[in-house]
C-alpha cells in the first residue's frame, strides 16, 4: 500500500493553480484553457481558483509574477565593485540550478506560438516594474533617457525569452560571460541606474591594461572623457 502523503508534501492550492497553468500553456494556445481545465490539472475545485483569481488573467499574472520574484538579479555595482566580476557571477547564478531553469522555461512561453499579445504585455509591464524596483525608480520618477534605455533592455529580455528554446541546449556559459555581452548588458544596467556611469567605463578602460598596454588606456579614458 502507497505511504499516504503528509499536508507538507502538497503543495498550497494557489501554488499547484500557478502550476498548472505553465503546464497547460506548454499544451495548448492561452485562448483554448479554460478554468475547468486549469482546476483539472491542479486537482482543485472551482470554488478554490475563484478564491485565488477573479478569472485565467488574473492566475496568468501571478503566475508571470511568480516566477520573476525567484529568479536571481544582479546588484547595481558601485564605484568599488567590478561590474565586469558581478555579470559573470549573475550569469553562473541564472543557470546553477534546475529551479532557475523552469523558471526561464515558463517564461519563455510568454513568447511562444501558445501566447498572446496580452500575456506579452504582462511580461513586458512585469520586467519593466522589475527593473525599477531594482533601479529604485518609479514610473514617474525615471528621466525619458533612461526611460529609453529601460525599454531597450526589456525588449531585449524578450528577445532572448524567445530564442530561449532553441539555445538553452547550446549555448554555452562561456558564450554568455563573454566580454563584450559583459560590456553591453553590465554597461546598460549601470546607465539606468543612480550610479555615476564615469566609474565604470574607467574601471573598464583599466581592465584593459591586461588586453593592450597602458599607453591603449590611456588613450581610451582620454577618447572618452573627450
Amino acid at each position: 500500500m502507497p505511504r499516504p502523503r503528509r499536508d507538507s508534501e502538497i503543495l498550497p492550492a494557489k501554488e499547484r493553480l500557478e502550476n498548472a497553468f505553465w503546464t497547460l500553456l506548454a499544451d495548448r494556445p492561452f485562448k483554448k484553457i479554460t478554468v475547468t481545465d486549469v482546476v483539472h490539472e491542479a486537482r482543485v475545485n472551482r470554488n478554490s481558483f475563484y478564491y485565488h483569481f477573479s478569472g485565467l488573467p488574473e492566475l496568468a499574472d501571478s503566475a508571470i509574477m511568480y516566477e520573476l520574484n525567484r529568479l536571481p538579479v544582479p546588484p547595481v555595482p558601485d564605484s568599488h565593485d567590478d561590474p565586469l566580476m558581478i555579470w559573470h557571477t549573475f550569469c553562473s547564478s541564472m543557470v546553477s540550478t534546475p529551479e532557475n531553469i523552469r523558471h526561464i522555461d515558463h517564461l519563455a512561453l510568454l513568447t511562444s506560438e501558445h501566447s498572446t499579445r496580452e500575456l506579452v504585455d504582462s511580461l513586458r509591464d512585469f520586467l519593466r516594474l522589475t527593473l525599477l524596483s531594482l533601479l529604485d525608480e518609479t514610473p514617474n520618477s525615471i528621466t525619458n533617457t533612461k526611460r529609453v534605455l529601460l525599454d531597450f533592455a526589456v525588449g531585449g529580455i524578450l528577445s532572448l525569452l524567445a530564442h530561449w528554446p532553441e539555445t538553452r541546449h547550446t549555448v554555452t556559459l562561456r558564450e554568455v560571460q563573454n566580454r563584450d555581452v559583459a560590456v553591453l548588458a553590465m554597461g546598460l544596467y549601470v546607465s539606468m541606474s543612480r550610479q555615476d556611469t564615469n566609474g565604470f567605463w574607467e574601471r573598464l578602460y583599466l581592465d584593459s591594461t591586461r588586453y593592450g598596454g597602458k599607453e591603449s588606456t590611456t588613450a581610451g579614458l582620454e577618447a572618452y572623457r573627450i
